[in-house]
């Protein structure tokens, strides 16, 4: 089992930035896996945010963070971020980390474990 913790989350204004991270621990950090970052919004379905390779070489960005957020990763602490910048109130949801190995990057179903989420809230 993998243990994904996700913190950062907070309260923001519109135009203000967070930085997300995913800490994972368990049974092995399994460095080769995708880690991606997804949000859900009251009422809303989970949607896609980014991911990045297990080396940081390739990252996948949904098109309405695009030029917005950075994902990046340090394997070396076991930890991937999500740098979120000119934050909209539209971006408000539970934004959860997830890892996986399977070939699909922008759906859920391409990940083996999730984190319980933390909250981000941006006020206009």
């Amino acid at each position: 089992q993998v243990q994904l913790v996700e913190s950062g989350g907070g309260l923001v204004q519109a135009g203000g930035s967070l930085r997300l991270s995913c800490a994972a621990s368990g049974r092995t950090f399994v460095g080769w896996n995708r880690m991606g970052w997804f949000r859900q919004a009251p009422g809303k379905e989970r949607e896609f945010v980014a991911a990045i390779s297990w080396s940081g070489g390739s990252t996948y960005y949904a098109d309405f963070v695009k030029g917005r957020f950075t994902i990046s990763r340090d394997n070396n602490k076991n930890t991937v971020y999500l740098q979120m910048n000119s934050l909209k109130p539209e971006d408000t949801a539970v934004y959860y980390c997830a890892q996986g190995d399977r070939p699909v990057v922008r759906d859920g179903a391409g990940y083996n474990y999730w984190g319980q989420g933390t909250q981000v809230t941006v006020s206009s």
